[in-house]
């Protein structure tokens, strides 16, 4: 009898974890959407001009005319704010799957030339078609990742010995740098430093009702990309030859992942620049805190990531109000101690 009860008990065990870890993730993520309406609400009331919640509810609620500062909710920190949580999700959603797919901690649409590909075709616009509407240089900015992303890959799949994550971050940082120079000479030369460097500091404070509309559908579109390949992205991230061994179609998948990331880092890039770090930190830290079952790390990296620029926003704005610091030199601040971190501590598990 006392041996039928130690085998119950250990046929249960397993049981007993599983919902255990579920249910950290949900939490996790409950958690993520109630921060994100605190620093939602936060976003709305401080700025340069801080006004009263019942301002804020009657911007919602007045069909009449407008004051001063419910047309400044309304019309100016409604959409900023939800452009931050878009770009913010988008950001760390792509993060996560670039990191899950080539098996590398350091990828993020910045490190991986796909944020820099997407500024220097931005660039190109601003001097060859000013004019351009916002779906245009939304555009622009899905063909500029797509260029980044390529060279990259490229560079480390045609070098001695095949892709690996070392070669993937050497591949980025040159690729990078060189786009980087290539947007730089451009700007100098046609005059349009100044315009440009919104892009390079990144920010959400030029973001309107009109690319909140582009951005809605494209981050529902990419993220349900990037969920129903989620299972899949668990098989890639033990190795492609594992993947393939549980019946995964690796090609497939990996080319759905990469249209999905070059769908949302271009979409964000469009509309708020070249935002750093976001989708190098946040999937680290989800992963710390709910593990790496990326059935539940990509909708809570999306979470966190949004809670994280809109955060990072609102700090912009009272560091030295009324003046506005660029989104991009809080989300540094945060994201390049953690990025020394985390590359002493992965460096050892790369191998080329």
């Amino acid at each position: 009898m006392f041996l039928s009860f130690i085998a119950k008990q250990r046929t249960q065990r397993p049981n007993n974890r599983k919902p255990t870890r579920a249910a950290r993730a949900l939490t996790a993520l409950i958690g993520g959407l109630i921060l994100l309406v605190v620093t939602f609400i936060l976003s709305l009331l401080y700025g340069a001009v801080h006004v009263h919640f019942s301002t804020v509810w009657q911007s919602f609620t007045n069909d009449q005319t407008l004051t001063a500062n419910q047309q400044i909710i309304r019309n100016i920190r409604i959409p900023r704010a939800i452009g931050a949580a878009l770009v913010g999700a988008l950001l760390a959603a792509s993060g996560a799957v670039m990191q899950g797919m080539t098996r590398n901690p350091l990828a993020s649409p910045s490190l991986m030339g796909v944020s820099s590909g997407a500024s220097l075709v931005m660039v190109c616009a601003l001097v060859f078609a000013p004019q351009a509407s916002v779906l245009s240089l939304m555009l622009c900015s899905f063909v500029g990742a797509g260029i980044g992303a390529l060279l990259v890959f490229g560079i480390a799949l045609f070098s001695r010995g095949g892709v690996s994550p070392v070669k993937l971050v050497l591949a980025g940082m040159a690729v990078t740098a060189f786009l980087n120079a290539c947007t730089s000479t451009i700007a100098i030369r046609f005059n349009v430093a100044r315009d440009l460097s919104f892009w390079y500091a990144g920010g959400v404070s030029g973001v309107q009702w009109l690319h909140v509309q582009l951005l809605i559908p494209v981050a529902a579109i990419g993220i349900i990309l990037v969920l129903t390949i989620s299972r899949s992205i668990n098989a890639l991230s033990l190795g492609e030859e594992t993947a393939k061994g549980l019946g995964e179609r690796t090609l497939l998948v990996k080319t759905i992942a990469i249209l999905a990331v070059l769908l949302m880092t271009g979409a964000a890039v469009s509309a708020a620049g070249a935002v750093g770090f976001i989708g190098l930190i946040v999937p680290h830290i989800t992963r710390f805190l709910i593990g790496g079952d990326y059935r539940w790390l990509l909708p809570c990296s999306a979470v966190f990531g949004a809670v994280l620029l809109v955060g990072a926003d609102l700090g912009a704005r009272m560091i030295n109000p009324p003046f506005e610091t660029p989104v991009g030199v809080v989300t540094a601040l945060i994201g390049v101690p953690f990025f020394l971190y985390l590359s002493r501590h992965a460096a050892g598990g790369m191998h080329g």
